[in-house]
């Protein structure tokens, strides 16, 4: 067993990037895995009590309140979860010594952009969601200097809920999908996520507090929710059911979604020497190999 984090952290286990950790960091250190009620990220006293009795070399909080139209109806738990959680993470972190990994999102920004966002450009969220997320990212950055903070977008997989399941189910019982067609991002694989973030711990702990900081973390290339959908059951060939793109205006929700959130990922590709794979790469491992 290697010594390099001896003993890990890993919070939100059954969340899709979580479950992932578990596998790509148990090679660098002990992984003590939890998520709620183990440990509650809306009371800060759980938070406090967990990491003191821990006392881990690696925290990587992979929780979060992740319903984007349900924040807009909690609002308070929410922030509780993803602004208040990742500050006090990031305050027992330094007491003990540890490094801090943390998840954000595209949702930070607004959509008004056309091109790659980078690390550099002003978010603006225009959801409850994303504005509790940047609360996290912000209470982490006045708290601790020793911490990474990863943005990633549209992340899928095939456990949990997300988009990729989603459209698989409707199309077994559905003739058709209605899929909108002017929110444009990047469709992130959760395992490539988790693998990114092990090939950068395994780097060590001197290098990784050196470029300590925030980055962006997705797949490369950009698509809409429709053109995801159509490639999704093109991998697909036993599935006949049509995909019709509508507008955002077609498709109601309770929270306003950002147009346009494509991360540039440069950054991390070049400070950490790694290579991320385009979206639809990525797909395509996941729906052959599986």
């Amino acid at each position: 067993m290697s010594t390099l984090w001896p003993k890990i952290l890993v919070i939100g286990k059954n969340g899709q990037i979580g479950w992932e950790l578990q596998r790509t960091l148990a090679p660098l250190g002990q992984i003590v895995a939890l998520d709620y009620p183990e440990i509650d990220l809306a009371n800060p006293d759980s938070i406090r009590s967990k990491v003191h009795d821990i006392k881990p070399s690696l925290i990587v909080n992979a929780a979060a309140y992740t319903a984007v139209d349900k924040a807009e109806e909690e609002p308070e738990l929410a922030m509780a979860v993803n602004g208040t959680a990742p500050g006090i993470l990031a305050e027992e972190a330094q007491k003990i010594g540890a490094f801090l990994v943390h998840y954000s999102t595209d949702y930070v920004f607004d959509g008004t952009k056309t091109t790659p966002y980078t690390e550099e450009d002003e978010p603006n969220p225009i959801n409850v969601y994303g504005a509790t997320k940047l609360a996290g990212e912000k209470a982490i950055q006045a708290v601790n200097p020793n911490h990474l903070i990863f943005r990633t977008s549209w992340v899928y997989g095939l456990r949990g809920k997300n988009f990729l399941l989603t459209m698989l189910r409707l199309a077994k019982e559905r003739n058709e999908i209605r899929v909108v067609d002017d929110q444009i991002g990047s469709p992130t694989w959760c395992r490539m996520v988790a693998e990114a973030t092990a090939l950068i711990m395994v780097q060590g702990k001197t290098p990784v507090i050196d470029k300590s900081g925030l980055y962006h973390l997705t797949a490369g290339g950009q698509t809409s929710w429709y053109g995801f959908a159509k490639s999704i059951l093109y991998f697909k060939t036993d599935i006949n059911t049509e995909i019709i793109p509508i507008k955002t205006c077609e498709y109601l929700t309770k929270s306003n979604r950002p147009l346009y959130s494509v991360l540039d990922n440069k950054k991390l590709q070049c400070g950490f020497n790694i290579k991320i794979l385009d979206w639809k790469k990525s797909l395509e491992k996941v729906l052959n190999n599986n």
